[in-house]
């Protein structure tokens, strides 16, 4: 999830063309985005995902189960560190009544969904609702939009991927949520997961997500590490305890960060939380929803935060986006490299798949993208890149051309010598005997690196 503020307006977002159920907002696009194939020089086609094409035992939308993020094409505005809003939101105008805002905002939202094709969405609670002037009165605003939000989705068959609070954007979480200096903070932090929680539910979503925002610090002069993490651990705990009593079915995530905002971010990757949830017996309950531009922060590719996620049983869901590595935050772009997903797309085929979770676009248009259909444009693109990266991950899998290469890279490991090794039925001492006993000294193997990115983009070249 990126980092934004839904309180956000400028003078400029009251331009256009009032958002109410009278009318389009995206007039430009008639109906449906359809299938056209590689071949396709429409930009309002799809030219990889056809979403009832079957790729092995499921169709692209099974596998894939795109969903778009309200926060980035609806509750933002478009502005920067350094500038105002540039997008035609009209519904984000201050002079708007809060509630009937964001009645426009949903219609519009779901008018996008429906044109799109997209199956699911995700939304943080004061994406979809304002902040009253009281907790309860929060509460009562959410729980209206949430009716709203029921009858849109029974209207559109549009389904809802996750919901999450946002427990980062108010000065009241300054020193973060969970991990607060302040018990008070913390109990108003596990208020609004909870009523985030119960509203996820009657909505039916596959998952909720908890993003640490702020869940770390700035500087170590004025933290105690270890009672903090031990308030993150109960935290945790309290809303997996949460999820049974209501009888919710879905998956609790965990998105890992490294940094940004905070100097030190304690759901720093996804071993630190792996190691997190082993610690405070939380390893079966709690899954993780991995963002790429928060691996490329951590200094991981993303693929191997997929890899690290798969092999510990952690993989929980995807947000698909990409980072710009000459600026060095979270710049949130839709993805456009059908190699680096291709690699994740392998992984999480080998884990077998996504669950209950999704590929959701935490995505952004660029500042200068200001013209309404930019926002079809950008999902569109992202749609196919990941179609195409699964139908080259399908075929890399299913030949065995990297699982092959290493299993016979490792199958010393499957013979006497690596069998009882890691059986521990060898010592130091046992060892030492035995190099010295037989002389042991292995030559070098190659690990065949550039031969198998030669064959990574042949597989590219080949899905065409």
């Amino acid at each position: 999830m990126g980092d934004y503020d839904p309180g956000m307006t400028s003078a400029d977002t009251s331009a256009g063309l009032p958002a109410d159920s009278s009318g389009e907002f995206f007039t430009d696009v008639p109906g449906p985005i359809r299938y056209e194939g590689p071949d396709s020089d429409n930009p309002l086609a799809f030219r990889w995902y056809d979403a009832g094409r079957m790729v092995g035992d499921r169709t692209m939308a099974e596998h894939l189960r795109f969903a778009v993020a309200y926060w980035h094409s609806f509750a933002a505005d478009g502005a920067d560190q350094f500038g105002s809003g540039t997008w035609d939101r009209p519904w984000l105008a201050n002079d708007r009544d809060p509630m009937d805002a964001a009645r426009s905002k949903m219609v519009v939202a779901f008018e996008f969904f429906e044109k799109l094709g997209a199956p699911y969405f995700c939304f943080h609670d004061l994406d979809i609702a304002p902040e009253g002037g009281t907790f309860a009165e929060t509460c009562v605003d959410l729980d209206a939009m949430v009716d709203e939000a029921a009858g849109h989705m029974e209207r559109t068959g549009v389904k809802l991927l996750w919901g999450t609070a946002n427990l980062f954007s108010r000065p009241r979480f300054a020193a973060g949520a969970a991990t607060n200096p302040d018990p008070e903070l913390f109990a108003r932090a596990a208020a609004q997961v909870r009523h985030c929680l119960d509203a996820t539910h009657r909505l039916g979503g596959a998952n909720y997500v908890l993003w640490g925002g702020r869940e770390g610090y700035d500087t170590i002069l004025n933290t105690d590490v270890g009672r903090e993490l031990d308030q993150l651990g109960r935290f945790l705990n309290l809303v997996v305890e949460h999820k049974h009593t209501i009888g919710f079915e879905g998956t609790i995530l965990i998105e890992p960060k490294p940094h940004e905002p905070t100097k030190h971010q304690y759901d720093h990757d996804s071993q630190t939380i792996a190691g997190f949830l082993r610690k405070y017996d939380l390893i079966d309950e709690v899954k993780l929803n991995i963002e790429v531009n928060h691996a490329t922060l951590a200094g991981h590719d993303f693929v191997h935060e997929v890899t690290v996620a798969v092999d510990d049983g952690l993989l929980g869901s995807i947000d698909a986006n990409r980072g710009d590595g000459r600026l060095g935050w979270d710049t949130d772009q839709f993805p456009t490299s059908v190699e680096e997903m291709s690699l994740a797309m392998h992984e999480i085929l080998r884990g077998g798949g996504l669950g209950t979770g999704g590929v959701n676009f935490d995505a952004k248009m660029r500042r200068q993208s200001v013209d309404r259909i930019d926002l079809f444009h950008a999902h569109i693109g992202g749609m196919d890149v990941m179609a195409r990266s699964l139908l080259v991950a399908h075929e890399m899998l299913t030949d065995g051309a990297l699982t092959g290469v290493k299993a016979d890279r490792y199958r010393g490991w499957d013979r006497r010598l690596g069998a009882d090794i890691m059986a521990g039925r060898l010592s130091l001492v046992d060892l030492d005997e035995m190099v010295a006993d037989h002389s042991l000294d292995p030559v070098p193997v190659s690990g065949r690196q550039e031969a198998l990115e030669n064959l990574v983009n042949r597989y590219v070249e080949r899905v065409c």
